[in-house]
């Protein structure tokens, strides 16, 4: 990818990002109220525009002048304020909102001036200005002009569908995550750069196949407890399987053994050069997205545990809100992606075969025992919740909830 297409996609995606529950989308979201959807698109690209273009501008100024290092540094320190400033939230101020509500005039003149003044010091204001001390001017100026309009476009148009959805908190504390990310990156850009060196070299060097099996384990060792401990405490806490010696569920427990030791064994025949990744995926910065996927599933896995047990010890059933009020079964979610985590770490014969087995396992497991158990148990409460609620991913796009859903369902999920 050129340069310029780099500044483009990546100005792009972290303005977008930094949109989404922005306080621009609330203004597009009552502008789009009183005009048409057009003309406040219209004049949201053109206040943004001038603002982009005077952030960039700024910050290509600040390029040439400053060193990279140093720059670096700076930018990795907004980009961690940038992700505390989107985990704290947006909102209109009462100021803000009277002007959106006053406006009388043309739709373009009303939403330019508005966005122009709302934007002006604003987070993404600031984010353009880092990101043109990185990336050439033009690529970032369009990048985050394109990336505003795009959020707050999809404000107007699927803000209201979305919103019923997808959680607000899910949203912005993804946004923030993403921003840390990006934080830390430049951060070991900067640190790279004192060191007369690259993150791709230490990476390199310090990342081998080896490594990455380690780790890998850790991983595996660190969800099959997680696992166990949560099964524990639900346990103890009165929860536990049914129709134990039913086939299907035999099955099941069979499957996920096998799978348990496969996984167990991949990433140890690895760390100790018994057996050698597929060359093709055999890369460090493969690895290191493997890791993030990993340690991704684990921490669903281990927000499914939390969210059962602080249920159960108060004596309810699980909750169909929160995870569970977007997700049927977000504790398999979590398993099947730290799978795949594993499997891109240490990429193997082995590895995909134990990917295999879990997959099929929590097919089984779904599709056999569980939710045909709680249909025959709760009957209409049921489908009404699988109605509104995705199996293993939310539903973006489906049915609104049925008049008179009950809060909470008696299942055992995650």
């Amino acid at each position: 990818m050129t340069a310029f297409g780099i500044a483009l996609a990546v100005s792009f995606g972290v303005v977008f990002l930094a949109e989404l529950g922005d306080k621009s989308q609330l203004m597009a979201l009552t502008f789009a109220a009183r005009y048409r959807a057009l003309p406040v698109l219209a004049g949201i690209t053109i206040a943004t525009a001038v603002v982009h273009l005077i952030s960039v501008a700024v910050g290509h100024g600040l390029g040439a002048a400053l060193p990279t290092d140093w720059i670096s540094l700076v930018a990795a320190l907004a980009f961690l304020g940038f992700g505390a400033w989107t985990l704290r939230g947006d909102a209109l101020s009462a100021d803000e909102q009277a002007k959106a509500g006053r406006a009388r005039g043309s739709a373009v003149v009303a939403a330019s001036g508005a966005f122009f003044l709302a934007e002006l010091g604003d987070k993404t204001m600031l984010a353009t200005i880092t990101l043109a001390t990185q990336h050439g001017w033009l690529g970032v100026w369009l990048g985050s002009t394109l990336g505003m309009v795009a959020a707050d476009a999809l404000a107007i148009v699927a803000g209201r569908r979305l919103g019923r959805h997808l959680p607000e908190e899910a949203v912005r504390r993804g946004s923030a995550a993403l921003f840390v990310v990006f934080g830390l990156w430049l951060g070991a850009e900067a640190a790279a750069g004192f060191a007369d060196t690259t993150v791709g070299a230490i990476v390199d060097a310090a990342l081998d196949h080896h490594v990455a099996g380690w780790i890998a384990l850790g991983i595996v060792v660190g969800a099959a407890l997680l696992v166990g401990f949560g099964r524990l405490m639900l346990r103890q806490l009165g929860t536990g399987e049914t129709h134990r010696g039913a086939p299907a569920t035999v099955l099941v427990r069979v499957l996920f053994t096998l799978a348990g030791v496969l996984g167990f064994a991949a990433p140890l025949l690895v760390a100790v050069d018994v057996l050698q990744p597929i060359a093709l995926f055999a890369e460090p910065g493969i690895a290191v997205v493997g890791a993030g996927l990993a340690l991704l599933g684990v921490a669903l896995l281990l927000a499914t545990q939390l969210e059962l047990v602080s249920v159960r010890s108060r004596g309810l059933p699980p909750a169909t809100r929160g995870l569970h009020g977007r997700i049927r079964h977000p504790g398999l979610t979590g398993l099947v992606v730290a799978t795949a985590g594993t499997l891109v770490m240490v990429p193997t014969i082995v590895a995909v075969l134990a990917a295999v087995l879990v997959v099929v396992a929590v097919q089984v497991q779904v599709r056999a025992v569980r939710e045909p158990r709680l249909a025959r148990l709760y009957g209409p409460s049921y489908d009404e919740y699988v109605a509104r609620t995705g199996r293993f991913l939310p539903r973006v796009v489906g049915e609104d909830t049925p008049p008179g859903m009950p809060d909470r369902v008696h299942q055992r999920v995650g």
